[in-house]
């Protein structure tokens, strides 16, 4: 049981780094234009050539091929609750890697998540 916990903080760490190097990754190519099929087609190419794009859909691959293994292993109804666990690091990082500012509120959301992570965890 205890790895498949461990299973599911991988995929989640995973998933969480690979939304932080998206977003990182698009923030260095900026305001994406789409308003033609040409100017589409050049930003797609842009985008999925951008080494942390590139990076961040890998993690989202491994983090999928780990779910999947966590899936034959727990019931759904417990291990899905658990990737809540990403709605408390998202922000967290959000905040100490790129800088963003989290409303207080926003802060006692997260509290609230981590306990109810913790109490499914514990069930």
């Amino acid at each position: 049981m205890v790895y498949s916990f461990l299973l599911v903080i991988a995929s989640s760490l995973l998933g969480v780094t690979g939304q932080i190097c998206l977003k990182m990754g698009m923030e260095r190519i900026g305001v994406l234009d789409v308003s033609g099929l040409a100017s589409g087609v050049q930003t797609a190419f842009h985008v999925f050539t951008t080494p942390l794009v590139i990076l961040g859909l890998a993690c989202y691959a491994i983090s999928a091929v780990v779910w999947l293994v966590v899936l034959s292993k727990l019931d759904l109804s417990l291990a899905y609750p658990l990737l809540a666990l990403n709605f408390v690091l998202i922000p967290l990082l959000g905040w100490l890697l790129l800088g963003e500012q989290i409303p207080s509120l926003r802060w006692v959301g997260v509290a609230i998540i981590f306990v109810g992570v913790s109490v499914i965890s514990r069930t």
